[in-house]
């Protein structure tokens, strides 16, 4: 019994998963941050871009 108690609290393969669960949901919080309704300076900046390649796009495709 305590042979199996050991051996499970020295298994570490669950950790890899939980994480990458953390890091997804960190990722996820700041793209939120990012890409939210508040204009942020990055926030902006990234809309400005995507709006001239869209123009661009647009008038190349005419």
């Amino acid at each position: 019994m305590l042979r199996s108690i050991t051996r499970f609290l020295r298994d570490e393969e669950g950790a890899t998963a939980i994480e990458y669960g953390i890091i997804a949901g960190l990722m996820a919080i700041v793209l939120a941050a990012i890409f939210s309704n508040t204009d942020g300076t990055l926030a902006a900046a990234l809309r400005g871009v995507f709006s001239r390649i869209s123009t661009t796009l647009g008038g190349a495709a005419t």
